[in-house]
Protein backbone atom coordinates (compact mmCIF):
# COMPACT_ATOMS: atom_id res chain seq x y z
CA UNK A 1 0.00 0.00 0.00
CA UNK A 2 1.34 3.89 -0.88
CA UNK A 3 2.21 5.56 2.17
CA UNK A 4 0.48 9.10 2.29
CA UNK A 5 4.05 11.00 1.47
CA UNK A 6 3.65 8.91 -2.41
CA UNK A 7 0.23 9.66 -2.48
CA UNK A 8 0.87 13.79 -2.56
CA UNK A 9 0.53 13.66 -7.04
CA UNK A 10 -2.99 12.05 -6.54
CA UNK A 11 -3.89 14.18 -3.90
CA UNK A 12 -2.93 17.55 -5.33
CA UNK A 13 -4.31 16.86 -8.92
CA UNK A 14 -7.67 16.27 -7.41
CA UNK A 15 -7.71 19.32 -5.33
CA UNK A 16 -9.63 22.34 -7.28
CA UNK A 17 -8.48 24.81 -5.06
CA UNK A 18 -5.76 25.96 -3.21
CA UNK A 19 -2.53 23.79 -3.04
CA UNK A 20 -1.22 21.83 -0.11
CA UNK A 21 2.02 20.50 0.13
CA UNK A 22 1.74 17.21 2.84
CA UNK A 23 -0.20 14.18 2.87
CA UNK A 24 -1.43 12.36 5.90
CA UNK A 25 -1.57 8.68 7.02
CA UNK A 26 -4.40 6.93 7.95
CA UNK A 27 -5.26 8.21 11.43
CA UNK A 28 -6.06 4.57 12.41
CA UNK A 29 -5.72 1.04 11.22
CA UNK A 30 -7.38 1.05 7.60
CA UNK A 31 -11.26 0.21 6.51
CA UNK A 32 -12.74 0.05 3.13
CA UNK A 33 -13.16 2.97 1.33
CA UNK A 34 -17.40 2.27 1.70
CA UNK A 35 -17.24 1.53 5.04
CA UNK A 36 -16.78 5.21 6.85
CA UNK A 37 -20.38 6.08 9.28
CA UNK A 38 -20.56 9.60 7.71
CA UNK A 39 -18.55 11.14 4.59
CA UNK A 40 -17.09 14.72 4.51
CA UNK A 41 -19.64 16.75 2.53
CA UNK A 42 -22.86 14.82 3.59
CA UNK A 43 -25.75 16.24 5.59
CA UNK A 44 -25.26 15.54 9.20
CA UNK A 45 -27.44 16.76 11.58
CA UNK A 46 -28.80 19.67 9.82
CA UNK A 47 -25.51 21.15 8.66
CA UNK A 48 -22.43 19.71 6.23
CA UNK A 49 -20.33 17.36 7.23
CA UNK A 50 -16.47 18.90 7.62
CA UNK A 51 -15.79 15.19 9.48
CA UNK A 52 -15.25 11.95 8.50
CA UNK A 53 -16.53 9.43 10.60
CA UNK A 54 -14.67 6.17 10.84
CA UNK A 55 -16.39 2.48 12.27
CA UNK A 56 -14.14 -0.17 13.47
CA UNK A 57 -12.50 1.51 15.88
CA UNK A 58 -9.00 0.97 16.47
CA UNK A 59 -6.35 2.76 18.44
CA UNK A 60 -6.39 6.58 17.13
CA UNK A 61 -2.58 7.27 15.87
CA UNK A 62 -1.11 10.98 14.76
CA UNK A 63 -1.65 11.30 10.63
CA UNK A 64 1.52 12.68 10.69
CA UNK A 65 4.25 14.39 12.36
CA UNK A 66 3.28 17.80 14.50
CA UNK A 67 2.63 19.37 17.88
CA UNK A 68 -0.26 18.61 20.40
CA UNK A 69 -1.75 22.82 20.26
CA UNK A 70 -5.13 21.79 22.48
CA UNK A 71 -7.22 18.95 23.94
CA UNK A 72 -10.88 19.52 24.06
CA UNK A 73 -13.16 17.71 27.32
CA UNK A 74 -16.56 16.33 26.71
CA UNK A 75 -17.15 18.43 30.04
CA UNK A 76 -14.24 20.65 30.59
CA UNK A 77 -14.95 22.79 33.71
CA UNK A 78 -13.60 25.90 31.46
CA UNK A 79 -16.39 25.43 28.75
CA UNK A 80 -19.33 24.26 31.13
CA UNK A 81 -21.72 26.31 29.59
CA UNK A 82 -20.49 24.96 25.84
CA UNK A 83 -19.67 21.44 25.62
CA UNK A 84 -17.57 20.60 23.02
CA UNK A 85 -19.76 18.47 20.19
CA UNK A 86 -16.18 16.51 19.18
CA UNK A 87 -16.47 15.01 23.11
CA UNK A 88 -12.66 14.57 24.09
CA UNK A 89 -10.59 15.80 21.15
CA UNK A 90 -6.50 16.08 20.14
CA UNK A 91 -5.59 19.14 17.79
CA UNK A 92 -2.36 18.67 16.36
CA UNK A 93 -0.40 21.82 14.14
CA UNK A 94 1.38 20.26 10.83
CA UNK A 95 3.62 21.68 8.36
CA UNK A 96 1.94 23.81 5.59
CA UNK A 97 -0.74 25.58 8.02
CA UNK A 98 -2.92 22.16 8.61
CA UNK A 99 -4.42 21.11 11.54
CA UNK A 100 -5.79 17.57 12.59
CA UNK A 101 -8.72 17.63 14.90
CA UNK A 102 -9.04 13.73 16.59
CA UNK A 103 -12.52 13.69 17.84
CA UNK A 104 -14.28 11.37 20.43
CA UNK A 105 -11.42 10.01 22.03
CA UNK A 106 -11.89 8.31 25.40
CA UNK A 107 -11.90 10.54 28.39
CA UNK A 108 -9.45 8.41 30.16
CA UNK A 109 -6.85 8.59 26.92
CA UNK A 110 -7.12 11.92 26.04
CA UNK A 111 -4.71 13.76 28.03
CA UNK A 112 -2.13 11.10 26.85
CA UNK A 113 -0.45 14.14 25.25
CA UNK A 114 0.32 17.03 26.90
CA UNK A 115 -0.21 20.47 25.12
CA UNK A 116 3.05 21.87 22.94
CA UNK A 117 4.29 17.92 23.35
CA UNK A 118 5.92 17.05 19.69
CA UNK A 119 4.19 13.97 17.76
CA UNK A 120 5.74 11.76 14.93
CA UNK A 121 3.38 9.91 12.20
CA UNK A 122 1.85 6.83 14.27
CA UNK A 123 2.11 8.43 17.81
CA UNK A 124 -0.64 6.56 19.54
CA UNK A 125 -3.35 9.26 21.08
CA UNK A 126 -5.67 6.90 22.63
CA UNK A 127 -8.85 5.04 21.54
CA UNK A 128 -12.81 6.35 20.79
CA UNK A 129 -15.43 6.26 23.14
CA UNK A 130 -19.03 7.80 22.87
CA UNK A 131 -18.30 11.57 24.17
CA UNK A 132 -18.98 13.13 21.00
CA UNK A 133 -22.62 13.80 19.13
CA UNK A 134 -22.55 10.76 17.52
CA UNK A 135 -25.80 8.93 17.44
CA UNK A 136 -23.88 6.34 19.84
CA UNK A 137 -21.10 5.68 17.36
CA UNK A 138 -17.92 5.39 19.48
CA UNK A 139 -15.39 5.74 16.77
CA UNK A 140 -12.90 8.35 15.44
CA UNK A 141 -14.25 11.92 14.03
CA UNK A 142 -11.25 13.08 11.96
CA UNK A 143 -10.76 16.45 10.28
CA UNK A 144 -8.19 18.54 8.66
CA UNK A 145 -8.60 22.48 9.08
CA UNK A 146 -6.40 24.58 7.11
CA UNK A 147 -5.48 27.57 9.17
CA UNK A 148 -4.76 29.84 6.10
CA UNK A 149 -7.68 29.62 3.39
CA UNK A 150 -9.74 29.38 6.63
CA UNK A 151 -11.43 26.29 5.32
CA UNK A 152 -12.05 22.35 6.37
CA UNK A 153 -10.37 20.23 3.95
CA UNK A 154 -12.00 16.57 2.90
CA UNK A 155 -9.38 14.64 4.76
CA UNK A 156 -9.58 11.75 2.36
CA UNK A 157 -8.07 14.13 -0.60
CA UNK A 158 -4.82 13.69 1.71
CA UNK A 159 -5.33 9.82 2.85
CA UNK A 160 -4.00 6.87 1.05
CA UNK A 161 -6.90 5.41 -0.81
CA UNK A 162 -7.76 1.71 0.02
CA UNK A 163 -10.46 -0.51 -1.00
CA UNK A 164 -13.60 0.06 -3.26
CA UNK A 165 -15.61 3.28 -3.06
CA UNK A 166 -19.40 3.31 -2.95
CA UNK A 167 -21.58 3.45 -5.95
CA UNK A 168 -22.70 6.93 -7.22
CA UNK A 169 -26.38 6.92 -8.45
CA UNK A 170 -28.25 9.53 -10.35
CA UNK A 171 -32.08 8.85 -9.42
CA UNK A 172 -34.65 11.13 -9.21
CA UNK A 173 -33.87 14.21 -10.61
CA UNK A 174 -35.69 17.15 -10.47
CA UNK A 175 -35.52 20.91 -11.71
CA UNK A 176 -36.36 23.55 -9.81
CA UNK A 177 -36.82 26.96 -11.06
CA UNK A 178 -36.64 30.40 -9.17
CA UNK A 179 -40.75 30.39 -7.87
CA UNK A 180 -40.17 26.74 -6.83
CA UNK A 181 -41.59 24.83 -9.25
CA UNK A 182 -40.30 21.52 -9.45
CA UNK A 183 -40.55 19.60 -12.02
CA UNK A 184 -39.41 15.88 -12.29
CA UNK A 185 -37.31 15.39 -15.69
CA UNK A 186 -38.49 11.55 -15.93
CA UNK A 187 -41.74 12.27 -16.55
CA UNK A 188 -41.45 16.68 -18.68
CA UNK A 189 -38.64 17.69 -20.20
CA UNK A 190 -39.80 20.97 -21.84
CA UNK A 191 -39.56 23.87 -19.50
CA UNK A 192 -39.58 27.83 -19.74
CA UNK A 193 -36.20 29.79 -20.15
CA UNK A 194 -34.73 30.48 -17.31
CA UNK A 195 -32.49 29.35 -14.03
CA UNK A 196 -32.91 26.05 -12.68
CA UNK A 197 -31.50 23.73 -9.58
CA UNK A 198 -31.28 20.49 -10.70
CA UNK A 199 -31.21 18.30 -7.53
CA UNK A 200 -31.06 13.85 -7.29
CA UNK A 201 -32.37 11.69 -5.28
CA UNK A 202 -29.84 12.32 -1.80
CA UNK A 203 -27.71 8.62 -1.15
CA UNK A 204 -27.61 8.01 2.75
CA UNK A 205 -24.08 7.77 3.09
CA UNK A 206 -22.20 8.22 -0.53
CA UNK A 207 -21.29 11.61 -1.21
CA UNK A 208 -20.12 12.70 -4.68
CA UNK A 209 -16.47 14.13 -5.02
CA UNK A 210 -17.32 16.62 -7.61
CA UNK A 211 -20.89 17.22 -9.60
CA UNK A 212 -20.45 18.76 -12.87
CA UNK A 213 -23.87 19.73 -14.93
CA UNK A 214 -23.32 20.09 -19.11
CA UNK A 215 -25.60 21.75 -21.16
CA UNK A 216 -24.75 20.74 -25.16
CA UNK A 217 -21.57 19.17 -24.06
CA UNK A 218 -20.33 22.40 -22.29
CA UNK A 219 -19.69 22.11 -18.49
CA UNK A 220 -21.56 25.04 -17.32
CA UNK A 221 -21.33 24.52 -13.51
CA UNK A 222 -18.84 22.12 -11.09
CA UNK A 223 -19.54 21.38 -7.29
CA UNK A 224 -16.89 19.71 -5.58
CA UNK A 225 -16.59 18.52 -1.97
CA UNK A 226 -12.20 19.17 -1.60
CA UNK A 227 -13.40 21.75 0.91
CA UNK A 228 -15.56 23.45 2.93
CA UNK A 229 -15.96 27.34 4.11
CA UNK A 230 -17.59 29.17 6.77
CA UNK A 231 -19.90 31.74 5.03
CA UNK A 232 -21.79 33.71 8.04
CA UNK A 233 -23.08 30.75 10.32
CA UNK A 234 -23.00 28.33 7.83
CA UNK A 235 -20.46 25.91 6.17
CA UNK A 236 -20.56 26.16 2.35
CA UNK A 237 -19.09 24.47 -0.48
CA UNK A 238 -16.31 26.10 -1.82
CA UNK A 239 -15.77 27.30 -5.98
CA UNK A 240 -17.34 29.81 -8.19
CA UNK A 241 -20.37 30.20 -5.99
CA UNK A 242 -20.82 28.96 -2.19
CA UNK A 243 -23.42 26.63 -1.13
CA UNK A 244 -24.67 26.53 2.38
CA UNK A 245 -26.86 23.32 3.67
CA UNK A 246 -30.25 24.87 2.51
CA UNK A 247 -28.91 25.12 -1.18
CA UNK A 248 -27.19 21.92 -1.55
CA UNK A 249 -29.63 20.09 0.67
CA UNK A 250 -32.80 21.36 1.06
CA UNK A 251 -34.03 18.64 2.76
CA UNK A 252 -33.05 15.54 3.49
CA UNK A 253 -34.10 13.44 0.64
CA UNK A 254 -32.80 16.00 -2.20
CA UNK A 255 -29.14 16.74 -3.00
CA UNK A 256 -27.92 19.85 -5.35
CA UNK A 257 -26.41 18.84 -8.82
CA UNK A 258 -25.98 22.26 -10.11
CA UNK A 259 -27.63 25.97 -10.60
CA UNK A 260 -27.10 26.72 -14.36
CA UNK A 261 -29.46 28.71 -16.72
CA UNK A 262 -31.34 26.63 -19.43
CA UNK A 263 -31.06 28.84 -23.02
CA UNK A 264 -34.13 29.01 -25.39
CA UNK A 265 -34.14 25.90 -27.67
CA UNK A 266 -33.12 22.14 -27.61
CA UNK A 267 -30.58 21.74 -25.40
CA UNK A 268 -28.41 17.80 -23.98
CA UNK A 269 -28.16 18.42 -20.63
CA UNK A 270 -25.49 16.07 -18.61
CA UNK A 271 -25.14 14.90 -15.06
CA UNK A 272 -22.10 13.62 -14.35
CA UNK A 273 -21.54 12.46 -10.24
CA UNK A 274 -17.60 11.87 -9.79
CA UNK A 275 -16.48 9.95 -7.09
CA UNK A 276 -12.71 10.48 -5.63
CA UNK A 277 -11.13 8.42 -7.58
CA UNK A 278 -12.30 9.65 -10.93
CA UNK A 279 -15.37 7.31 -11.75
CA UNK A 280 -18.04 8.56 -13.12
CA UNK A 281 -21.85 8.16 -13.08
CA UNK A 282 -23.49 10.21 -15.97
CA UNK A 283 -27.32 10.71 -17.18
CA UNK A 284 -28.44 12.40 -19.59
CA UNK A 285 -31.56 14.32 -20.96
CA UNK A 286 -32.86 16.25 -24.03
CA UNK A 287 -34.93 19.45 -23.06
CA UNK A 288 -36.22 22.35 -24.68
CA UNK A 289 -36.83 25.31 -23.43
CA UNK A 290 -39.51 27.96 -24.75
Amino acid sequence: MMTGKKSIASALALLVTGSLLAAFDWPQTEIDSSSFFSYFGQLRGGTISSSLVFTDSDEIKAADKGRVIATLGEHDESLSLFESTLGNAVIIAHADNLLTVYANLSADEQNMREVLTEVETGTALGTCSNSGWQEGQGCLEFQVIDTKDHSYINPRVLMPRFGEELELTLRNITAVNKKGTEIALGVQRTVPVGVYSFYKQRQEKAVPYRTTVYVNGVAMQIISYDRLVQVGSKLCTTGPKNYAVDMLYPDDKRELLGEITLPKGRNTVSFVATDILGNETALTYNMEAY
